[in-house]
């Protein structure tokens, strides 16, 4: 959808759609709203249609709540697309994003090709207007989004032409920059969606890291990606380990985005589990459960989307994003129960279960990242089931953190951007479950202590010498929406991406 602000009266705009809103209990509408419910009415003193529709009881302004109107001409618009914001005392802009990509999904669901919306929450609801053009944007783009690369047929028309209209000409240059800081998020979560909701067969560890090459140069990104000999030779044993019994070999992507006054600071580094296909390994998962697994690159997508934004938004600061990129597979190679491999930090690990890999590659990725004597590192990870259980599918995701100030600003990020997250404790009792009598450490505490134990796994990598403000985000729970709800749509939710733009804006030290 191609985005452009215009200065106009919404109610005068010719477009398929025209997007309105009401907050809950309104009994008179205001505003744009008012404007454009004037000028629905069939004469000087008569009733305007959104007026009508409030006094039957027909609308109530509930959060998300959508009617549609049919102007008979009265105004250029053929339809008029009320949208319900909820309660006043409840406003944010998290309910902008909302709202927006409700109204302008149902506009899609429509066939509408042109649509044009007010920017929600800039008027009465209290907001600095740049940041609410951002989130209407990023709730247009977000809402819309459908992932129809294999299907022969789509099933409907998309929108071509999203129209911001605002009547205050002094506004227009805070919404033209907030609308196109939306756009350049919202696109940067679609390419995670994108990547998460490809087939394994398709979305390999090559293809993964030449989509990184190819989307690094047209953004403005510096990419190396090591080969499975570059690999080896960095001593990264548990992406070697996870990676022996697939036929598709491993990929470690490097990402960087440094301006140039800022070359030489401490970056900001973000990690991202990327298991293109998890089978579980010689410790297989059940049938039922693989479909998903596809998904289990999801903090590897996240990554690399918020790489893309962190460049297109020209963030001030270094920003280096790694990527371990492996298929977990069964066959005559494969790492198994019993095994001891050494990670690139040194520890030894002993292995209970294949299935517990992901957090073998991330604690390569976290070690290696020391090089860079990082002023804060988050790693996102789907990895634990535990983690689902003890926070529920698609509420949130939890954090883990060796710093309370950066577990603080980590938290802060991921409420701006309207992604749930909540901290968990990082007890040393958890390192007692993962003792070894064998090695160094074994990598599973078992079903009891999973969500801990393996945040503290991850964090033998950290520690000591080198040691850097750390957060792990499992977010084994966000991979998949099943509904489409406000700016979730079915399938890949793209969880992560903003939470990490917005930690490398709003970071300070």
């Amino acid at each position: 959808m191609d985005i452009r602000v215009i200065n106009a009266p919404i109610q005068a705009v010719d477009a398929d759609a025209i997007i309105v809103n009401l907050f809950e209990g309104v009994q008179r509408p205001g505003g744009a709203t008012g404007a454009v419910d004037a000028a629905l009415r069939a004469s000087d003193a008569g009733e305007g249609l959104i007026s009508q529709l409030i006094r039957l009881g027909d609308f109530k302004g509930k959060l998300n709540e959508v009617a549609v109107l049919y102007t008979q001409g009265r105004i250029p618009a053929p339809r008029v697309i009320v949208v319900g914001l909820g309660k006043a005392n409840e406003f944010t802009l998290d309910r902008v994003r909302q709202a927006s990509a409700t109204a302008f999904r149902k506009a899609q669901s429509l066939g509408c090709r042109r649509v044009a919306t007010i920017v929600h929450g800039a008027g009465i609801g209290g907001l600095a207007v740049r940041e609410a053009a951002e989130a209407t944007v990023e709730g247009a783009l977000l809402g819309t989004y459908r992932f129809d690369e294999f299907r022969a047929e789509p099933d409907e028309g998309r929108i071509a032409l999203g129209l911001v209209v605002e009547f205050d000409a002094a506004k227009l240059a805070d919404i033209e920059a907030g609308a196109e800081r939306g756009r350049f998020l919202a696109e940067a979560v679609n390419t995670a969606r994108t990547l998460i909701n490809r087939p394994p067969n398709v979305l390999t560890p090559a293809a993964f890291a030449e989509f990184a090459q190819d989307l690094a140069q047209r953004v403005g990104l510096r990419c190396t990606v090591l080969d499975e000999t570059e690999i080896a030779a960095q001593g990264m044993g548990g992406v070697v380990a996870v990676s022996q019994g697939s036929q598709n070999p491993p990929r470690f992507v490097i990402l960087e985005h440094a301006p140039q006054h800022a070359e030489r600071e401490a970056p900001l580094v973000f990690v991202g589990k990327g298991v293109t296909f998890d089978s579980g390994g010689l410790s297989i998962k059940p049938a039922e459960s693989m479909p998903d697994m596809k998904a289990d690159m999801a903090g590897a997508a996240a990554v690399l989307g918020a790489m893309q934004a962190v460049a297109q938004r020209n963030v001030p600061r270094r920003v280096v994003g790694l990527i371990p990129l492996v298929e977990n597979m069964p066959d005559g190679r494969a790492y198994r129960p019993g095994d001891v491999i050494r990670l690139m930090s040194g520890v030894r690990v002993e292995i209970v279960s294949t299935d517990a890999e992901g957090r073998l590659i991330l604690s390569d990725a976290l070690h290696y990242a020391k090089r860079y004597a990082p002023a804060g590192v988050v790693d996102l990870a789907t990895l634990t089931g535990a983690c689902i259980i003890a926070l529920g599918e698609r509420v949130a995701a939890g954090l883990f953190a060796n710093r309370d100030d950066w577990a603080e600003q980590v938290l802060r990020a991921a409420d701006a951007a309207g992604e749930r997250l909540w901290r968990l404790p990082l007890y040393a009792d958890y390192g007692e479950k993962i003792r070894s009598e064998v090695a160094d450490i074994k990598n599973s505490g078992g079903r009891f202590s999973g969500v801990g134990s393996s945040a503290y796994f991850l964090y033998r990598s950290v520690e000591g010498e080198g040691e850097y403000p750390w957060a792990h985000v499992d977010m084994a729970g966000m991979m998949f929406s099943a509904e489409n709800k406000g700016y979730h749509v079915k399938g890949a939710m793209g969880y992560g991406v903003r939470t990490l733009v917005y930690l490398s804006e709003r970071y300070s030290r």
